[in-house]
């Protein structure tokens, strides 16, 4: 999903540039890529602490049974 957000924002962006000739249009569209790509990577940011804390959970229970065992 994250490449395609990726491809998505980059190939909007480079046939808005190729098809805009007015200095005015190529600033809007550089700002909305901005825009997108912020958007894309916080979304991310978020599936990937979403999955640090899975694997954090899980973790932290393999290593506190490991400790019981150890005793």
């Amino acid at each position: 999903m994250e490449k395609f957000i990726f491809g998505l924002a980059l190939g909007m962006a480079g046939g808005a540039l190729v098809v805009a000739n007015n200095c005015k249009l190529r600033n809007l569209v550089k700002k909305n890529q901005e825009d997108l790509m912020q958007k894309a990577e916080c979304y991310i940011d978020k599936k990937l602490s979403e999955l640090e804390e899975k694997d954090g959970g899980n973790a932290g229970d393999k290593s506190s049974s490991q400790n019981k065992t150890a005793k």
